[in-house]
């Protein structure tokens, strides 16, 4: 005789296999779109002066449409903004208030992402300070922020396995730290993306990996979640999750088409704080901000190179891009110089430590002190010698691939270490 559970488990499957399939769908959609779209309107870049050299050419006369960016972001909402009906239509019942709570997380995700596509494109066109980068993303977080405190609202977290001893408890409610710490997310994951680029592709194709990693994530989340009964909580979070990624790969797609080298467009600020607030809004609201932050590895590898030169703890120039040496057409690292009256005892200790490690290389002539700079792209040249920008980027985009297979191992054979199940639960 049947259990009674069997048409509810169906049901199930049915909107779990029909969500993935429009998701991908709606991927090759934007991708279409995206790819017929930005070469039809790179002469309004240019006529609007949005446009920039491309310093690691030895031929740059001419010039690149930047903030090209803002051509994918616009074409993710719109798909995502006719995805809305397949997504209330598709839930068991629209009327239902666990329904009515996922459409309002949905809508401002949009919203959220929207914002931060407006202020990058701001970003653009204006050319802000570093501290309004820092603010911008802490503003375009505040609707998610929000809508979780009126839908969810549980800022319980678990605490791993070793730690459980130390603080006398296996769970730990944060309070108003996790907002703040979902706040600081959105500020790393749109800044993390913005810091690591100025080699053709780097910026797009990071996003890609860390997209596509975040799309087999939710693929194995939803598969393992299925054979263990999952919640249906759970199985929602990365459905969601799987509607806004496919787009954001199947736009990123078609936007690395353009953006490869040789480039034929910059993505600009515009496409980083998209991609960036797009990664905090499906950490946030797909609840695995843990497991997102493992795809981010090379990126936090990246922040912490540049802690010192961002701070000013060491000198900072607007550019650090690595340089172009022109008779042998590859790159190089980049340098800043300056008076080593301008270190003080801080920076002298973080210079010598960099030094140290092999992180950096230092010269000195006269009075002044010639550094590389201090970033992911620059460390990976000292350690590979010079290379053709192509190779860079691909060296670049290797090690986010290689580190996104270590964090599928932490999180799906090593979690078992600080946690007492697959979900962390």
């Amino acid at each position: 005789m049947p259990s009674l559970q069997e048409p509810v488990m169906v049901t199930r499957d049915n909107t779990i296999v029909g969500g993935i399939l429009i998701s991908i769908g709606t991927g090759l959609i934007s991708f279409l779109l995206t790819n017929f779209i930005i070469p039809k309107l790179n002469h309004l870049f240019l006529a609007a002066n949005l446009s920039g050299k491309d310093l690691n050419k030895r031929n740059n006369d001419y010039r690149v449409p930047e903030g090209v960016g803002v051509i994918a972001g616009a074409i993710f909402l719109v798909c995502l903004f006719f995805m809305i009906p397949f997504y209330v239509l598709h839930s068991d019942d629209v009327t239902n208030s666990s329904t009515m709570a996922t459409l309002s997380l949905y809508l401002s995700a949009l919203l959220s992402i929207c914002c931060m596509i407006l202020l990058g494109f701001a970003d653009d066109v204006l050319n802000l300070q570093w501290r309004h980068k820092l603010l911008l993303p802490t503003v375009a977080s505040l609707p998610i922020l929000m809508v979780y405190y009126v839908t969810y609202g549980n800022t319980v977290i678990v605490v791993p396995i070793p730690l459980q001893s130390l603080l006398s408890a296996s769970v730990l409610d944060l309070g108003i730290l996790y907002y703040v710490y979902m706040g600081m997310l959105a500020v790393f994951s749109t800044n993390a993306i913005n810091i690591l680029a100025g080699v053709n592709g780097v910026e797009c194709g990071q996003s890609i990996v860390i997209a596509g990693s975040i799309f087999v994530n939710s693929l194995f989340a939803l598969y393992y979640g299925i054979e263990s009964g999952m919640e249906t909580g759970y199985w929602r979070d990365h459905l969601f999750c799987m509607y806004l990624v496919c787009p954001f790969i199947g736009v990123s797609a078609a936007v690395i088409k353009y953006n490869w080298y040789p480039s034929a467009v910059f993505v600009g600020d515009t496409y980083c704080y998209f991609a960036g607030m797009t990664f905090a809004v499906l950490g946030i609201l797909g609840h695995f901000s843990k497991t997102m932050m493992l795809f981010f590895i090379p990126q936090i590898i990246n922040f912490i190179i540049s802690v010192p030169q961002l701070f000013k703890l060491v000198p900072c120039p607007r550019h650090r891009l690595p340089r172009l040496h022109p008779e042998k057409d590859v790159l190089t690292m980049s340098t800043v110089v300056f008076k080593q009256t301008d270190l003080n005892i801080v920076g002298k200790i973080i210079l010598s430590v960099f030094k140290a490690f092999h992180l950096t290389k230092v010269s000195y002539k006269e009075e002044d002190i010639i550094v590389t700079n201090f970033t992911i792209l620059n460390v990976l040249l000292r350690f590979f010698g010079e290379m053709h920008e192509m190779r860079l980027t691909m060296l670049m985009l290797g090690f986010q691939v290689i580190c996104s297979l270590m964090a599928f191992l932490i999180r799906y054979k090593l979690v078992y270490l600080f946690y007492d199940n697959l979900f962390g639960k």
